[in-house]
């Protein structure tokens, strides 16, 4: 049986508690997020392993270190191989230089990866305790669609997601929209930062203590860790298998779950030598890079890279807290990071809208390499670093990130490349479903008073 591995708060206000605890709880009661108090470490014999394992085999073996012997390996096992049922391609580029797809899943995003874990470890722990759940979560596009679809039809859990109803695209709409059942959509006339918002503050209100609130959102530690698992699934298949061998990973970035998940398996092992982080035009935190003080952007801005406008990420006080800082939830940095460890293992860049387009044709054109906004911004982010660096990678391991299927910015694709990107088969027929889905104002006392008389 493994060794219990605990969690606190990155506000440290409130008792650390088990891996099952803070899946369920999402949010600490202090408002803070939660992070292992110890982070396993792999060994090289161990890495280097999962050379010969396949990508679901490599999750048991991750995900269970995190959960401290919570759950039966064998129950673990299952789980993960009903989760990853589907194929992980590396698209080789040039010289030694790849993209992961990330968009093979039942919905066509990144966010499948953890959502269905997630969902399928939160049914585990709730039918242990006999209790039920209201997950609460907010979307920018890919993470509602991939928690509707990990969520639909689960016994006691009933999912309520919020989206900004004018910055996702109309395929990304209705793969929240169409299913019903235990899942309620909400559009809320404002931005992704107010959907997420108002989330937190029915997270830490009292008189919904009654409606078992948890999240789906990447602030709950159950969607970090599965997203731990591709970062050394992708090394493990490309090494070349020589002890000095090292990968730099691009990760187009939001609400940085996807950046923490590599952050944490750099710490657990894995040979990272560098992380680029790319961001849209919400450039507050390539600001903090270079300045030492964080600023929030409000409102944070519209980008072709919709899933990315982020104007405060959630995610960001946990990577403080994992450089030895404090950032409380309104984003006041209580006690500075390591900086100059941040910037040794971060090459972080914005990117704005005009470069990602340029990306899209130069990509395609030269390489036929087809990128979706995301993607393109971690492609672009990734082509300055070697700029930087003088261009030196062909004995170098890179891997840039790609995050959603191309066709659900079809709109996008073809007024820059001038042709529909094929449909992903995961898209297939949902333009003719019905949809149904609630419309609300950015106001919390309507918010609030939707969940007391639904739920």
């Amino acid at each position: 049986m493994a060794q219990p591995l605990y969690y606190y708060s990155t506000n440290l206000k409130a008792a650390s508690v088990s891996f099952g605890e803070a899946l369920l709880k999402g949010l600490a009661p202090d408002k803070g997020l939660f992070m292992p108090e110890s982070i396993p470490v792999l060994s090289w014999e161990e890495i280097a392993g999962f050379s010969e394992m396949k990508y679901h085999e490599i999750a048991c073996t991750i995900i269970k270190k995190f959960i401290g012997g919570q759950v039966p390996d064998n129950i673990i096992r299952s789980l993960s191989k009903d989760a990853y049922n589907f194929p992980v391609p590396l698209e080789h580029v040039y010289d030694n230089i790849y993209v992961l797809r990330l968009d093979q899943g039942p919905t066509a995003s990144f966010k499948d990866f953890a959502a269905r874990m997630m969902g399928r470890l939160m049914q585990y722990f709730i039918n242990i305790e006999h209790r039920e759940l209201l997950i609460l979560t907010a979307t920018s596009g890919d993470t509602g669609s991939a928690i509707a679809n990990a969520f639909y039809g689960l016994d006691d859990i009933r999912v309520v997601v919020l989206f900004p109803q004018d910055e996702v695209t109309d395929r990304q709409r209705k793969q929240m929209t169409t299913l019903n059942g235990n899942i309620t959509s909400i559009s809320i006339d404002g931005k992704f930062d107010d959907c997420q918002a108002l989330v937190k503050q029915a997270f830490s209100d009292p008189d919904l203590d009654y409606l078992n609130l948890s999240s789906a959102n990447s602030i709950n530690i159950g969607r970090l860790v599965p997203q731990i698992v591709y970062y050394f699934y992708a090394f493990a298949q490309l090494r070349k298998r020589t002890p000095d061998e090292t990968v730099i990973f691009s990760v187009p970035s939001g609400n940085f779950g996807d950046m923490m998940g590599g952050l944490l398996a750099k710490k657990m092992g894995l040979p990272i030598e560098k992380f680029i982080i790319a961001t849209n035009e919400n450039d507050e935190f390539s600001s903090f890079m270079k300045t030492d003080k964080y600023s929030k952007i409000e409102p944070s801005k519209n980008c072709l890279s919709s899933a990315m406008n982020v104007g405060h990420p959630s995610n960001l006080a946990r990577v403080v807290a994992l450089y030895a800082g404090v950032m409380d939830e309104k984003g006041v940095i209580v006690k500075s990071p390591d900086m100059d460890a941040m910037r040794n293992d971060m090459y972080v860049v914005s990117i704005n809208d005009s470069e990602t387009k340029a990306t899209i044709v130069k990509a395609f054109n030269d390489y036929k390499l087809l990128l979706e906004p995301h993607g393109a911004v971690g492609w672009a982010g990734f082509q300055k670093y070697l700029y930087d660096r003088d261009g030196n990678t062909a004995d170098q391991l890179c891997i840039s990130l790609e995050t959603a299927h191309p066709s659900k910015f079809s709109e996008t694709i073809k007024e820059i490349l001038d042709f529909d990107p094929d449909l992903s088969q995961s898209l297939e027929g949902i333009e003719n479903k019905i949809e149904s889905y609630v419309r609300m104002q950015n106001n919390y006392i309507d918010f609030k008073s939707f969940l007391k008389k639904s739920y």
